[in-house]
């Protein structure tokens, strides 16, 4: 811990959680609706203030240091770095940090761990140095860190689930005003996180790729964004060239299957919630092409034994899914899917 790398106590403990998105997949950087839920994994950071940035990371078992005048190194460290940039540049003279860093939060399964550790070193600063921040400042100063320092072009979404949500709620996050609402998770049912055993590849460019063609079909359409659309709007995508306007359609079909999704989980209507989810995927499969014949096949074993609804969540290209399961089948759940898919690990 702290005192065994450091040689002292640290200062302050903090922590920040993944998140699973339930409904809403690539909306956010459209300025959509999105439903994600804290996951009961973290990352833990305990801190002492410091000079420039001197980390020990217990899961790589790797400790680095670096001072702020030093530009990104393509490492790890560099999301430290890039929080302390971001409350620089907003006049918040930190003078770095040292830290001590463990995730229980899986890498490379869409499950935020970037994340996680941007909203956990954000906190760790604001009980350090006593930062007026509230949890929706720490969210998008953890964006800003991703987007502008490590070079990730991601929404909004993965750090306000992380900063702003709630175990057992979805949030409710309409990305282009920041208003949230908690929504309650249904009780007896359980939200099963899958990873397929596959890394995402192509993820980062796969994502910047899909952004890009969002960006050229609200140029054709003349719109700001594609949430300025809606199911009204269908049949005007039909004449942007392929693939743009299914990438356009999966946008606004998907921010109003998440209306209806909260809606249906408010009145607790659970099949027609995992309808929405299973229709989700198939338009993340079909029109945005996220997908892999893998996460295909898990989503289907998923379906097979029993989730009332399961699709792809996160980026995509590999990672994870998610299902919604009664929580009394879930062990006979859990046992089918393995025989389908064998490689498949339960969170």
């Amino acid at each position: 811990m702290f005192k065994d790398i450091f040689g002292t106590d640290p200062a302050v403990s903090v922590a920040a959680p993944g998140r699973v998105n339930l409904l809403g997949e690539h909306t956010d950087y459209n300025g959509g609706f999105v439903l994600p839920t804290p996951l009961p994994y973290q990352t833990y950071i305990e801190a002492a203030p410091a000079e420039g940035l001197e980390a020990y990371a217990e899961n790589f078992q790797e400790h680095k240091s670096r001072g702020l005048e030093v530009a990104r190194q393509g490492d790890w460290l560099d999301y430290l770095a890039g929080c302390v940039w971001a409350l620089r540049r907003q006049g918040y003279a930190v003078p770095g940090l040292r830290a001590y860093i463990r995730s229980e939060v899986p890498m490379s399964g869409g499950l935020s761990s970037s994340a996680a550790l941007e909203v956990a070193t954000l906190r760790a600063l604001r009980a350090l140095y006593g930062l007026p921040l509230d949890d929706v400042q720490i969210a998008l100063l953890a964006q800003q860190a991703e987007v502008e320092y490590v070079g990730v072009r991601c929404g909004i979404m993965d750090q306000m689930a992380s900063s702003v949500g709630r175990l057992g709620y979805g949030l409710f996050l309409d990305t282009q005003s920041l208003k949230t609402r908690l929504v309650p998770l249904p009780p007896g049912y359980r939200v099963a996180v899958v990873d397929s055993s596959v890394p995402r590849r192509l993820a980062e460019s796969g994502y910047n790729t899909r952004r890009s063609e969002c960006e050229q079909a609200c140029a054709l359409l003349g719109v700001p964004s594609l949430r300025a659309l809606s199911p009204a709007d269908l049949p005007r995508l039909e004449a942007l060239p392929e693939p743009l306007n299914r990438r356009a359609r999966h946008v606004v079909s998907e921010n109003q299957r998440v209306l209806e999704g909260v809606a249906a989980l408010e009145q607790g209507d659970i099949q027609r919630f995992g309808e929405l989810m299973v229709a989700s995927h198939r338009s993340l499969r079909d029109d945005y092409e996220v997908s892999i014949p893998e996460l295909d096949r898990l989503v289907e074993a998923e379906l097979r034994h029993g989730a009332v609804g399961a699709r792809l969540t996160g980026a995509g290209f590999g990672g994870s899914t998610v299902a919604l399961v009664e929580a009394s089948k879930y062990e006979d759940f859990k046992k089918g899917v393995l025989q389908d898919y064998p490689r498949a690990r339960f969170f």
